[in-house]
């Protein structure tokens, strides 16, 4: 029976993460496999035959990201025969507040700026603390410190990659104000019970759904349980316009803060009651507009999210039925009543230590069948050199020693690539080739 994993006791930015993920890895050659005489079904890797021989080029269209079509070019070309440009901005709003049912939305150049528009709509004073994971983008972390706020590196449940609240709950300091958390791979964190225990602290919670575009949990959509959320469309992202971010707002008062730093021709449209209503003209001194080809893209893409993530929903479940019964092979944990999206792929966990396998050896016999297998270690905020600096910060932030959940992640997961069509045949050739794998793991071992 399969069982998840357990914790070990000892421990690129997005942009980047499709390009420089895919691990490069060589054949394994017959001699690593000794002279025993190998099973009958001879692993490629030891000069069998290929398992998954589905054609390169289907492979290629089904896996293909972004994926942009007529629609978009149409609209792209309507707004240039039109020269009317702008008004991509508010529709596009008006479509995503009405698809998350969130009171208050504002479109952004990208999520960076969306999260540093939300840490400034927050209003805390210099010195506040921020529990953020250190399993994320900088931006979730780093733009804080631009308004004097201070990270507290949360760890993540090896179990599902997202918030661990039992540390968190471990951190919480006199200074704490705020909890952010990330969606990690369009799975949505356990929010009931950190929304219950963020209003039992009188901590304000915030959400980074970059990666969880129609994720939901108990029906709410991702960046609506939060005070704040924000969301990405990066070309990477779930629902691509190549660049652009959108934040959402529960309240008017954090919806006009937000809007007013970023995009100063906001406050004059603000009732004369309003504490930014004064600032018109200038907003709050940055330009963080979304710009309207990414608009009038996202708009296209809003249409088919839901069909692209039911297809992408079919073709892993179809998959990880037969793969999580493999020994060692788990998904990461989805409660029934959350509804998950995939973010660049579909991440198993496998513990390598209970195989008794190294992960290179694995990849390595995977890919010579003819599987798209690769890892991608996330790296760890409270590792890098700017968390280490104290002159960036208000004071210094506490640098963990470790973090367990990081760690087993980063070093126990694989990702398959996300298929965007009907791949029956893909499907079943992956998961023989996953069961020939599994059937010569002791020669593996001896890798």
């Amino acid at each position: 029976m399969n069982t998840q994993p357990s914790v070990p006791s000892s421990p690129l930015s997005r942009r980047t993460f499709l390009k420089n993920s895919a691990v490069a890895v060589a054949a394994v050659s017959v001699a690593d496999f000794g002279h025993a005489a190998p099973p009958a079904e001879t692993l490629a890797a030891a000069g069998g035959p290929k398992t998954v021989t589905f054609p390169k080029d289907r492979f290629a269209e089904l896996t293909r990201w972004p994926r942009y079509g007529d629609a978009e070019k149409r609209a792209l070309t309507a707004m240039l025969d039109s020269n009317q440009f702008y008004e991509e901005l508010p529709a596009f709003e008006k479509e995503w507040k009405a698809y998350t049912q969130s009171p208050f939305v504002k479109a952004h150049i990208n999520g960076t700026s969306a999260l540093t528009s939300m840490y400034f709509a927050l209003d805390l004073p210099p010195g506040s603390e921020i529990m953020v994971p250190s399993y994320t983008f900088f931006a979730t972390c780093l733009a804080m410190r631009f308004f004097g706020c201070v990270p507290i590196f949360i760890d993540i449940d090896p179990r599902t990659a997202c918030f661990d609240l039992e540390d968190a709950k471990r951190k919480l300091t006199p200074r704490t104000k705020a909890v952010v958390v990330m969606h990690s791979w369009g799975l949505p964190c356990e929010m009931d019970h950190i929304a219950a225990w963020a209003k039992e602290k009188n901590l304000i919670l915030l959400e980074d759904a970059a990666h969880a575009h129609g994720a939901s949990m108990q029906g709410k959509k991702m960046g609506a349980w939060g005070a704040m959320g924000i969301y990405s469309f990066q070309a990477s992202k779930v629902m691509p316009a190549v660049e652009g971010g959108m934040g959402m707002y529960q309240t008017r008062e954090y919806f006009e803060r937000a809007a007013a730093f970023g995009h100063y021709e906001d406050p004059v449209k603000f009732d004369q009651a309003s504490p930014v209503r004064a600032y018109e003209g200038t907003g709050f001194g940055q330009k963080y507009r979304m710009h309207p080809f990414a608009a009038a893209v996202a708009r296209q893409q809003l249409r088919r999210l839901d069909a692209i993530n039911a297809q992408v929903e079919k073709n892993v479940r179809a998959m990880n039925q037969h793969l999580v019964q493999l020994e060692g092979v788990t998904e990461p944990r989805l409660r029934p009543d959350q509804q998950r999206v995939y973010y660049n792929g579909n991440m198993l966990f496998v513990d390598f230590k209970r195989l008794g396998l190294s992960r290179t050896s694995l990849v390595k016999a995977l890919q010579a069948e003819g599987v798209a297998a690769r890892f991608w270690d996330y790296p760890e905020q409270h590792k890098l050199k700017i968390y280490a600096e104290a002159k960036w910060w208000h004071h210094a932030p506490q640098v963990p020693a470790s973090m367990p959940g990081d760690d087993y992640v980063n070093a126990n997961h694989l990702f398959l690539p996300a298929i965007y069509g009907e791949a029956p045949e893909l499907v079943d050739q992956y998961v023989k080739a996953f069961q020939k794998v599994w059937a010569h793991r002791p020669q593996l071992a001896r890798i």
